[in-house]
């Protein structure tokens, strides 16, 4: 097994559409002046024991929020800065979008999302502006394995 740079994975955001996926073209990828994206995944996790074993608990997967915070210099001629700062302002339905992450061997992890803790402007006086935020999927992701689509259930 080859070790893999965090470079060969993309993230994508953009405009959620009202149904199905968004057409080509209208997703900006989070790249240029990106030097950090980490996995804030949240797991909300129970743990119980039965009389059917031995009282040692076992964990119980409740709930995923899977998400990423993302780093960087803010630059407003790159798209994907400018439309997630754009969303600063807003709440609600205003902070929902649509990500797509496609990972190193192909895979493709969307759906839609919200953009929160936006950070666009700001840090010294010698330093670049700063920009961050955080990134969740509203519920599990579809992923399309290698180009072949999830079966609907």
């Amino acid at each position: 097994m080859a070790r893999i740079k965090n470079a060969l994975t993309s993230y994508f955001v953009g405009a959620r559409p009202e149904t199905g996926v968004p057409v080509e073209g209208a997703l900006f990828e989070l790249a240029d002046w990106i030097t950090t994206i980490e996995d804030e995944t949240d797991e909300n996790v129970e743990d119980q024991g039965y009389y059917s074993g031995d009282g040692t608990p076992e964990n119980d997967v409740i709930s995923i929020a899977e998400g990423y915070s993302v780093e960087g210099m803010y630059d407003d001629a790159n798209e994907a800065m400018k439309f997630v700062a754009d969303r600063k302002r807003l709440t609600g339905q205003g902070r929902k979008i649509w990500l797509r992450k496609v990972e190193s061997n192909g895979d493709i992890v969307e759906g839609p999302a919200t953009v929160t803790d936006i950070v666009a402007s700001g840090g010294d006086a010698t330093e670049y502006a700063v920009f961050s935020c955080t990134i969740t999927f509203d519920n599990i992701a579809a992923v399309t394995v290698n180009g072949t689509p999830p079966v609907e259930a």
